[in-house]
C-alpha cells in the first residue's frame, strides 16, 4: 500500500485536530472512521499516533488518557462496522494494533471498558434487544415505526432482525462512545459509500442524541473533506463507474 497517495497530510491533520465546531476529543473518532470505510487502514496509524500526541490542541502525556483514546479509537471503528461492514473493521484494527503499546491493550478477557462479553454471556438477551430498540428510536424519534417497518418488508424480515442485533449488541452500548458521538461515527463511516438515504437518518439523529447543529455540520464536513483528500469527487451522468459521489453529500 506505500504506493497510495498520502491522505492525511500534516495540513490535512491540523486542519481537522484544530475544527472550531468538532466536539473535542471526537476529531480522531471521525477520521478513523472515514478512512477505514474509504478502505485506507494504512493511513489509521499516522493518525492513532498524532492523537496520542494532540488531543484537540492539548498535548497528551498521561497514560489514563492515552489508554481513553485508543479505546474510543477501537470503539469507533466497532460501531463503523454496523454500516460499513465486518472486514473493513478488522484490517482497520489489524493496522492499529501494529502502533499500539501492550500497555494501551485489552487483552481477551481481561477488563472490557465496554463489557460486551457480559451483555452477551451474562445479561439476558430481551433486556438488550429492548436497550437496542430504545437507542433506535432516540435517533429515529417520530419516523422510528417507518423505518423499522420498510426493512422489515425489504423481502426478507431478516434485514429488520439484522438491524435490532447490531442496535442492541453494537451502537446502544455508549459505555465508551456517547450516543451523539455514535452518531458521529454513522455519518463519517456513511458519507463515503455515497448513501444519502441513510446519511440523512443519521444527521438528525446525532441532533436527537444531544449535538448541535454546528457540531453536526462540522462532522460532516470533516468526513468529506478527507474523502476528497483521497480523490473523491462530485460524478456526473457521463460516467459509468467511479470513486465518488452521484449526488451532492446529504447535509442538515
Amino acid at each position: 500500500m506505500s504506493s497510495l497517495p498520502v491522505i492525511l497530510t500534516p495540513a490535512l491533520l491540523s486542519s481537522i485536530r484544530n475544527h472550531p465546531n468538532l466536539p473535542r476529543h471526537t476529531w480522531y473518532l471521525i477520521a478513523a472512521t472515514t478512512l477505514s470505510q474509504l478502505n485506507r487502514p494504512d493511513e489509521i496509524p499516522k493518525l492513532y499516533q498524532e492523537a496520542l500526541q494532540y488531543d484537540s490542541g492539548d498535548a497528551v502525556s498521561d497514560h489514563d488518557e492515552k489508554l481513553r483514546i485508543s479505546r474510543r479509537m477501537r470503539e469507533a471503528l466497532i460501531k463503523a462496522a454496523a454500516v460499513g461492514g465486518v472486514p473493513r473493521t478488522i484490517n482497520a484494527l489489524v493496522e492499529l494494533r501494529k502502533v499500539t503499546p501492550d500497555e494501551l491493550l485489552d487483552e481477551p478477557e481481561s477488563f472490557s471498558p465496554t463489557r460486551r462479553r457480559a451483555d452477551i454471556y451474562e445479561t439476558p438477551a430481551p433486556q438488550i434487544m429492548e436497550r437496542g430498540q430504545n437507542f433506535f428510536a432516540a435517533i429515529y424519534g417520530k419516523v422510528t415505526n417507518r423505518v423499522m417497518d420498510h426493512m422489515d418488508r425489504s423481502g426478507t424480515e431478516d434485514l429488520g432482525l439484522m438491524a435490532r442485533l447490531m442496535y442492541g449488541y453494537i451502537l446502544s452500548n455508549t459505555s465508551v462512545l456517547s450516543a451523539a458521538e455514535t452518531s458521529f461515527v454513522m455519518i463519517a463511516g456513511l458519507i463515503p459509500q455515497d448513501v444519502n438515504p441513510q446519511l440523512k437518518g443519521h444527521l438528525r439523529g446525532a441532533l436527537n442524541g444531544g449535538a448541535t447543529a454546528d457540531q453536526v455540520k462540522a462532522v460532516r464536513d470533516v468526513a468529506v473533506e478527507i474523502c476528497v483528500a483521497s480523490g473523491m469527487k462530485m460524478l456526473d451522468n457521463s460516467s459509468p463507474a467511479g470513486f465518488g459521489w452521484r449526488s451532492e453529500v446529504a447535509d442538515l
